[in-house]
């Protein structure tokens, strides 16, 4: 491999000679052996990135600071990675030191080396361009790696939003499709009363809708951001029209509704909008489960469970018990609701570590909130395409398991009173008979009257009773 050299406050290091990257990426690719997943894993942060530099570089040249030949390279090299080129050379863990400066820096010297070579220069003659004079003009990485960060964000929860409504959808046209299964409702893992199946799937798309709500209030408290902050938030080497400059020119370029914060000294030190976004998406990860848990009760069996709905069959389920079909798609799923409540935790902790002006540990609280939103918009279609949309219903066992049910005597609480109510079940249990011979037999009710109230159809939504 051929190399250049370049240097640092540190000193010389060899850089690959056909590299983007220049030395501070490469410092931190050695010093950065963490989770071996680079940036360009994150193309958002990478746009992100971009957009931010060259908001930069239209706010610096409108104020007369940077010269207009070398705001257009640098632009034209921003544009080249919001078009997908270069991300391969985001080589930075995404967990490192320095809060988000190794991110900053890698960023700053692919744009500086590809303007450069735009400009008609080599790759680290900085003389020309240079990434910290010119790229990072009126910028500090404590501004820069979170509003990035933000921006970032943002993009990915808009498909997360997608892929929930996606899932949602799936729910409620299968509410629709099981709107005439009578099936016996369970609270606490006990008949309780009878519902249809299609309450119960139109009750899990309602959740979900309600979760992508509170998914977008979360999503408000991002659009703040601390552009003009630089180290702490006094905005010590920026001109004093920057910070206003430089948010308009990311919300033409993002088309978002950002806003800078009205007190950048505190917004430099301040995480709780990753904290909130970060509670949000555990709420989504335990309710997720949560209906995972019950299509996995559901469709226990095939004989010797509920076995009242079918989950589509995706591949064998066992290596010595042959014909077994596991639930895999619902126990993913949960599994990623596991991932997603750790990753909650780390968040907190990282949030909570921060000191003074500065919290340095949001580059693990990007990596989390990350990996949540993409396991999170991938659980959801993978729930909705490979299970939900492919749910059939047991028509019959669920209306059997409805009509032997002891269930069945909580519609008689009206007319003959808990007690004799109560009765009826421990006798139903204990003899195996059925509720509605036995009130017969007691006279309690005329045949007319019990099939009138007894009859489930009558029981699945509120109805008036005339008591005598």
């Amino acid at each position: 491999m051929e190399y250049r050299i370049e240097h640092d406050s540190l000193g010389d290091v060899q850089v690959p000679a056909d590299a983007y990257y220049g030395v501070q990426t490469q410092r931190a690719r050695d010093n950065f052996h963490i989770t071996g997943i680079p940036m360009a894993h994150y193309p958002r942060l990478i746009e992100a990135l971009a957009y931010v530099k060259q908001a930069a570089a239209e706010a610096n040249a409108s104020l007369g600071l940077l010269e207009e030949g070398k705001c257009r390279a640098i632009c034209r090299a921003c544009e080249d990675l919001l078009a997908g080129r270069l991300h391969d050379q985001f080589v930075v863990d995404v967990i490192q030191g320095g809060a988000g400066t190794s991110a900053n820096m890698n960023a700053n010297e692919v744009i500086c080396n590809r303007a450069l070579e735009l400009m008609g220069h080599g790759r680290g003659e900085y003389r020309h361009l240079h990434p910290l004079n010119d790229v990072n003009m009126s910028q500090s990485t404590n501004d820069v790696y979170p509003s990035s960060l933000r921006i970032a964000l943002i993009l990915e929860l808009r498909e997360l939003m997608d892929a929930m409504r996606h899932l949602q959808k799936s729910f409620a046209r299968k509410g629709e499709e099981f709107a005439d299964v009578l099936k016996m409702g369970r609270t606490q893992l006990q008949d309780a009363v009878p519902m249809t199946l299609g309450q119960e799937f139109t009750a899990w798309s309602v959740t979900i809708g309600e979760d992508v709500q509170r998914v977008d209030e979360a999503e408000d408290l991002v659009y703040e951001i601390n552009m003009g902050a630089t180290a702490i938030g006094t905005g010590l080497n920026c001109h004093p029209d920057y910070t206003r400059t430089v948010t308009e020119k990311l919300v033409a370029l993002t088309t978002l509704n950002l806003k800078t914060s009205p007190d950048l000294v505190e917004a430099t030190q301040d995480t709780g909008a990753y904290v909130q976004l970060s509670g949000v998406l555990k709420r989504v990860a335990v309710k997720l489960s949560k209906i995972c848990n019950d299509l996995r009760l559901l469709s226990s069996g095939p004989r010797c469970g509920l076995n009242e709905i079918n989950l589509p069959p995706m591949q064998p389920g066992s290596s010595i018990m042959p014909g077994k079909v596991n639930p895999v798609i619902p126990e993913v799923v949960n599994q990623v609701a596991f991932a997603v409540i750790g990753h909650d935790v780390t968040v907190s902790m990282a949030c909570e570590a921060g000191q003074l002006e500065l919290n340095v540990m949001e580059p693990v609280v990007g990596y989390s909130l990350f990996q949540s939103i993409n396991m999170l918009r991938r659980g959801c279609l993978t729930l909705a395409d490979k299970c939900v949309s492919g749910i059939t219903a047991n028509r019959e066992r669920c209306r059997e398991l409805v009509e032997h049910s002891i269930g069945l005597v909580t519609a008689l609480n009206p007319h003959i009173g808990y007690d004799r109510a109560a009765e009826i079940a421990k006798e139903a249990l204990r003899t195996g008979g059925s509720v509605y011979a036995i009130v017969l037999e007691k006279g309690y009710l005329t045949r007319e009257e019990l099939d009138d109230i007894l009859k489930p159809e009558n029981m699945v939504r509120p109805r008036y009773i005339c008591r005598k």
